[in-house]
């Protein structure tokens, strides 16, 4: 390796993140470059492999949760794994995504872990539910920002599966009735760069920022059991960087989760240090660079997360780019309990997407998380309406969305699809998936 490599930054979406992993690199004096679909080209030409980019070292930013099809992201960056040193190799990110799988990892190297079943068929699943209390947390084993995670009570029945997703029971930890928090520990190179106390928003229980979280600075006084626990938990996983996410309950500390994309903004907010930097000297080291320490403790102090000087031209879009759906759309709609395959309308002057309360309570939708008003018509005070999490599949593509509940028994289509779903969509408002529409269609 050169004394100034190159490091590539390998993220296929315009996260803060990967920008500021990019812009502390090119701070540290070493050139970045920003591995996408508009650059990045791989050859085998008589035996030899090359990478275009061509850099020296990799770092995966890969967010496999967020991906339409995670083996694809998986393959791509196992292939680079194959030709370069790749930070957070694709086998450690796969066990962190899957969270039953890094929780059984780090069961069994000894670290404390919320108990969980994952069963396979629903009979057995529910069987086992009973173990947990009167409460217990519902997951998918693939999510994002609190998304497929429900809180429930132990009577309630569930299923193997959400949507295309395997999901599990697991323990619910509270430490504190007043206010659900947990911690995020940021791990780099099996070092706390930052910690943070996360607390859950009024009416909510998940403390994710995306949510809309609280955060408070708690890294002057993280216990040296809590310091050592996200240390060994990243390092468990095979992780080289990692936001520890660990809560405690009366027993003690147990290690919720090891998230391998986890965002920089909200540690920052919290803590004003920022792992950017960290990661980028790590990068610059394991290809064979050397960095000054005292300019990467500069930069901690800050988190660029402006468009790098590197980030490749986009490439011209064109309309096959984004799926069409149509005015009236088949949908599947899925909860706790079951799923059911819908006719929805779609509805682009609607922010938010609605589901029939029937229909609701039929697939299990899971606790109220918020009370909305809508106003509509001539009601100038509006209507309040219950807040649920709700897994709508539109193509082969799971959306999980905070749908409002109403009685929409009088309307003709069980659920509205709103632009929390259709700004990922052209509308088409000629086409129809309902029988008329079919028609119209064959007759065109």
């Amino acid at each position: 390796m050169s004394d100034d490599p190159t490091v590539g930054v390998l993220s296929l979406h315009s996260s803060k993140e990967t920008k500021a992993i990019l812009n502390a690199v090119d701070a540290l004096g070493c050139d970045a470059e920003w591995l996408r679909s508009e650059n990045t080209v791989v050859e085998i030409t008589d035996g030899a492999v090359t990478l275009e980019p061509d850099v020296d070292v990799v770092v995966n930013r890969l967010l496999l949760s967020k991906e339409e099809q995670p083996a694809e992201a998986l393959g791509l960056a196992t292939m680079l794994d194959r030709i370069r040193p790749v930070l957070n190799a694709p086998t450690a990110a796969m066990t962190a995504m899957h969270k039953f799988a890094s929780g059984a990892a780090l069961a069994a190297a000894g670290i404390p872990v919320p108990d969980a079943v994952m069963a396979l068929s629903g009979e057995l699943l529910n069987a086992r539910r009973g173990r947990f209390g009167e409460e217990v947390v519902y997951k998918t084993a693939i999510g994002t920002h609190g998304g497929g995670t429900w809180k429930l009570d132990t009577d309630d029945p569930v299923n193997p599966m959400v949507g295309a997703r395997q999901a599990f029971l697991q323990e619910l930890i509270e430490h504190e009735e007043s206010r659900h928090h947990d911690l995020r520990v940021y791990v780099v190179d099996g070092r706390v760069v930052g910690a943070m106390n996360r607390y859950a928003p009024d009416g909510e229980w998940r403390t994710n920022v995306a949510l809309g979280g609280a955060v408070e600075d708690a890294t002057d006084d993280l216990p040296a059991e809590v310091t050592t626990m996200a240390g060994r938990a990243a390092e468990e996983i095979g992780l080289d960087y990692a936001g520890v996410d660990i809560v405690e309950s009366e027993a003690g500390y147990h290690v919720l989760e090891v998230n391998p994309t986890a965002g920089f903004r909200g540690l920052f907010d919290a803590t004003g240090r920022s792992p950017a930097p960290r990661i980028a000297r790590l990068a610059i080291e394991r290809a064979g660079g050397d960095v000054d320490p005292e300019r990467v403790r500069e930069l901690t102090a800050s988190l660029d997360d402006s468009r790098p000087s590197c980030a490749p031209r986009p490439e011209p879009t064109t309309g096959s780019e984004t799926t069409v759906i149509g005015y009236v759309e088949e949908v599947i709609v899925m909860g706790t309990s079951g799923q059911r395959t819908v006719m929805a309308k779609s509805d682009t002057g609607a922010t938010r997407t609605s589901v029939d309360a029937r229909l609701a309570a039929e697939i299990g939708t899971g606790p109220i998380k918020d009370i909305v008003t809508v106003k509509s018509g001539s009601l100038k005070s509006g209507r309040s309406r219950p807040v649920v999490d709700l897994v709508v599949a539109v193509g082969g593509t799971q959306h999980t969305v905070a749908a409002s509940i109403e009685d929409r028994s009088h309307m003709e289509y069980p659920l509205l699809l709103g632009r929390d779903v259709l700004e990922r969509y052209h509308v088409d408002v000629r086409r129809r998936a309902d029988e008329s529409g079919l028609k119209a269609a064959i007759e065109e």
